[in-house]
């Protein structure tokens, strides 16, 4: 049976030897070991008198077998978990453990006080038990207070039937950078399985949702949801990728203040709309057609909230229309044609329901933005429908029918649409949990090579000249820095660790000015025999995978260079 045990940072000095690391001192950071009791137990009973985690972090090192959790880890104070990276940038795995009556329980995480904070970072989160099954109601992190602030940084969300993210709070704050979302299906219904989602119908007003460099693959529902049937401050959408969503991948028709810019849309609302679906539940104010970008005119409420300046002109709405600033600019969508032949067979054939099939952007979205006497501050350019070109495996999630459970999405749409769902799944080579005490996901996760896009057409053809949709899959760097976090102040490159190395190691700088960086390793002769970066980054700390398997032992160095900034240090292969 796979156990926890928790030392504090202070722990005998040999131990800490054993570390990659160094830890916070004592009373900052508690050391969590996937050998003892349920993580679960041991957050929740760090605990001061006054109900505050009694540590500043909880820090996450195993990652040769899984932590597991028996119930919800509730708190009401600050709450910081953070994975410790293996060299090939692994993260530690928490999963749900099978109870004694054979259930799996539900939420992870759940953050229950008002104006506190909850950072994620480095950590895989797979919503399925070591039996192989999930919750039907699984949530990772659960928000149910007001003036929460969440940053989830570098993290793997997989198989969570419900949520990833789901909150209830007013006024709360998200923060999203760097992470994957990957096979989040419910068995048989198809308005769940959602990355970040407004728990409506309970009343929550949204502060901020800003969400970058993350990738969304195979999950049925919203990639965002505030669902804007309530006001939200601030939404922000840029250098996502989007890969196959069933419903559509956001609910945000009243933003005001918005930016949607540079992401990748590939088969997004696979599932269409049905003629018992619409209008429902996708259209809540003025039916349309539904779209990837789907806006529509705010109402009184909301008006209110955001434009209290003009309460009681007679021109009011009009002026509230006005003032909203949206932009959704240089992003690629793209439909295959294996699912349009798809759609255009099963209108022509279905009996039972039949889909209406969305676009870009609908004909009142459309209307909106080209009307500048009264939306002067929505702009939309550099959209481009074009084919990233992925590759084979990301068409296979079409039709094929690996893992458990595992059908194809089409298959699965059928079942959807005739009401036969039960216990099938479609996704993206589904993970299946082995029997071993030594389990661990598959890593690199198994998407790396097919979700670089071949079509170099569309690389740098964005606003700020990074790769089109999540950098990631073209640069292999995940160290983007959240927003909201402390910013680097000098143009830095860090020792390698492990160093000497065999055959992999981690290279972390620092970018204190957006600009074109590159980081190359050179032999002892001063040849180039690898290129890491080469390409523009924003501001920020970025952490590199170098692997050398297929070179030789002997000396090299990496060189990082901006503009006029050069610095070399050397590397050590061992083999």
């Amino acid at each position: 049976m796979r156990k926890i045990s928790a030392y504090l940072s202070y722990i005998v000095a040999i131990t800490l030897m054993l570390m990659p690391i160094s830890i916070s001192a004592a009373g900052d950071t508690l050391t969590v070991y996937a050998n003892g009791p349920f993580l679960d137990e041991i957050i929740n009973a760090d605990t001061l008198a006054n109900g505050a985690q009694a540590h500043d972090v909880y820090l996450l090192v195993s990652r040769d077998t899984t932590y597991l959790y028996g119930g919800p880890i509730s708190v009401k104070s600050d709450l910081v978990v953070i994975g410790q990276l293996g060299n090939d940038g692994r993260p530690p795995t928490i999963q749900p453990a099978v109870l004694g009556d054979g259930s799996v329980p539900s939420n992870l995480f759940a953050l229950n006080g008002n104006g506190t904070k909850g950072v994620f970072k480095n950590l895989y989160l797979l919503g399925l038990a070591p039996n192989g099954t999930a919750s039907n109601d699984g949530i990772a992190i659960q928000v149910s207070a007001d003036s929460v602030r969440i940053t989830v940084d570098n993290v793997v969300f997989e198989e969570w039937l419900a949520f990833a993210i789901g909150y209830n709070g007013n006024w709360d704050k998200f923060f999203i950078t760097n992470s994957k979302f990957r096979n989040m299906n419910h068995p048989n219904q198809w308005y769940v399985g959602e990355v970040l989602r407004n728990e409506w119908p309970g009343t929550a007003y949204t502060d901020s949702v800003v969400m970058k460099y993350n990738t969304m693959l195979a999950v049925n529902g919203y990639a965002a949801a505030p669902v804007t049937k309530y006001y939200m401050t601030y939404f922000e959408f840029s250098h996502n990728t989007i890969v196959y969503t069933f419903k559509n991948p956001f609910f945000i028709f009243n933003v005001t203040d918005a930016k949607i810019n540079n992401n990748i849309f590939f088969g997004a609302w696979a599932g269409g709309i049905s003629k018992v679906e619409y209008p429902w539940w996708d259209q809540l104010w003025s039916p349309e057609i539904g779209s990837i970008i789907d806006l529509d005119t705010l109402d009184l409420a909301k008006d209110s909230v955001f434009n209290p300046s003009d309460i009681g002109d007679p021109n009011f709405r009009w002026l509230s229309e006005a003032k909203r600033t949206i932009e959704v600019k240089n992003n690629v969508y793209f439909w295959p044609q294996q699912l349009v032949d798809f759609w255009t067979s099963w209108n022509d054939t279905a009996t039972v329901d039949s889909i209406y099939t969305v676009t870009w952007m609908n004909e009142r979205t459309t209307n909106m933005f080209n009307d500048k006497e009264h939306w002067p501050g929505l702009v939309e350019s550099g959209n481009m429908n074009v084919d990233p070109g992925y590759g084979s495996s990301i068409l296979d999630v079409l039709t094929n029918n690996s893992g458990k459970n595992g059908v194809g999405l089409f298959e699965w749409f059928r079942q959807i649409r005739t009401g036969t769902a039960s216990t099938d799944v479609w996704g993206y080579q589904l993970t299946e949990v082995g029997s071993n005490a030594d389990w661990v996901p598959t890593w690199p996760l198994p998407e790396t090579q097919d979700l670089h896009y071949s079509n170099t057409s569309i690389l740098n053809a964005t606003t700020d000249g990074l790769p089109m949709g999540d950098p990631y899959w073209i640069t292999g760097v995940t160290g983007i820095n959240p927003d909201g976090e402390t910013l680097p102040e000098k143009f830095t490159l860090y020792n390698a660790y492990p160093n000497p190395f065999n055959p992999s190691t981690t290279i972390k700088f620092d970018i204190a000015k957006k600009g074109t960086v590159s980081l190359k390793i050179y032999n002892v002769v001063g040849q180039l025999v690898k290129t890491l970066v080469d390409g523009e980054l924003d501001v920020g700390q970025y952490k590199v995978a170098l692997n050398m398997d297929n070179y030789s032992s002997g000396i090299y160095f990496y060189r990082l260079s901006q503009n006029n900034q050069t610095v070399t240090k050397k590397l050590v292969l061992m083999k």
